[in-house]
């Protein structure tokens, strides 16, 4: 069985790194509760970090997105915001397997320092942003502007962390309402993207831009071994977010996660862990209720498991969305990815 499965894998890498999607999936079959007859809006990020495999990804996926979120813009030491050139340089060259999709720029609370280290998440940037209504218009303004000046088709602002302190939370409320009013001025489109964790009853989030849930990281670095996300969290979410106006996405996250038994926990692509599982002859299996794959391995004394999705994965975590009413989705995100040409 194992060397089938070696043979197997070192064809589905191989065909990856040739064209990346090589129709290598995982062939086991299960029932799908959702009905799939209504096709799903797909949305999709590519990174400045892994923006040729993200390229590749998306060349090879059939015109599958509707929307496709560059990510991203963030915070120099100033407190300005500024695109990075590797993003800014590639977009001209992504645009020719865009298709008929929209394009955002990603705005997010991260902060570039100027010894060249990151703040991550900073939730003290936006304090100062949304001190006042006099500093939110010139935030807003600064987004319209860099948005308008890279071409893109619509904002999305990723900021992460705002609920943990419910002063800023209300003003980030207050910024979407003059950010997506501007917006209009200025014919963009808006997106909004919400932790799981967002207090949605009851916060006062407008009519207007479209709103996305953050549907992954149940497990991760913050936790033993486990799935990226369960139905029963999908499911929970999803009641949750009914609340919100308008136009509401979910975003799922594709690749995995390792744990090591000396603490060291890390993110994967598909790819990498694929990879993993050949070098170490490791035969992943299906977990039943998460449908995502599973291995472990051991290495110089130490013991590690792996958790990744697949497009099957992705598929039945769509069809349990859709069973919920929810018609549009996200991916984050392109780069290391198998058969996502195959994404129902």
């Amino acid at each position: 069985m194992k060397s089938l499965f070696r043979k197997y894998l070192k064809a589905s890498i191989a065909a990856a790194i040739i064209i990346v999607v090589a129709g290598c999936g995982y062939h086991g079959q299960f029932v799908f509760l959702a009905d799939a007859k209504e096709a799903a809006v797909r949305s999709t990020w590519i990174t400045y970090w892994d923006r040729e495999a993200g390229g590749k990804d998306l060349a090879g996926s059939g015109n599958k997105f509707r929307k496709l979120s560059y990510f991203a813009a963030y915070f120099d030491e100033s407190d300005r915001l500024f695109i990075p050139q590797e993003l800014g340089d590639y977009k001209t060259e992504l645009h020719k397997h865009k298709g008929n999709s929209d394009s955002y720029l990603t705005f997010v609370n991260d902060k570039k320092n100027a010894d060249g280290s990151f703040a991550m998440k900073d939730i003290e940037i936006l304090r100062r942003l949304f001190v006042n209504d006099a500093a939110m218009e010139k935030h807003s303004d600064e987004v319209i502007a860099l948005t308008l000046q890279g071409g893109y088709d619509g904002i999305e602002i990723d900021y992460e962390r705002i609920w943990k302190d419910a002063t800023v939370g209300q003003a980030f409320l207050r910024f979407i309402d003059k950010l997506y009013a501007k917006a209009m001025q200025h014919h963009l489109k808006l997106r909004i993207v919400l932790e799981p964790s967002t207090p949605f009853a009851g916060e006062g989030f407008i009519q207007g831009p479209e709103y996305v849930v953050m549907l992954y990281n149940l497990y991760g670095l913050h936790s033993v071994p486990g799935p990226k996300v369960n139905p029963a969290f999908i499911r929970k979410v999803i009641a949750q977010m009914a609340i919100l106006p308008g136009e509401k996405e979910v975003a799922f996250s594709t690749g995995g996660c390792l744990w090591g038994d000396n603490g060291e926990k890390r993110f994967l692509t598909e790819l990498e862990a694929k990879s993993l599982a050949l070098a170490h002859d490791a035969d992943p299996r299906r977990d039943w209720d998460s449908r995502c794959l599973v291995f472990e391995y051991a290495e110089k004394g130490i013991s590690y498991q792996v958790w990744y999705a697949d497009v099957k994965t992705l598929n039945y975590w769509i069809g349990i969305a859709k069973e919920q009413g929810i018609q549009h989705f996200s991916l984050w995100r392109l780069g290391g990815n198998l058969d996502m040409h195959k994404l129902e």
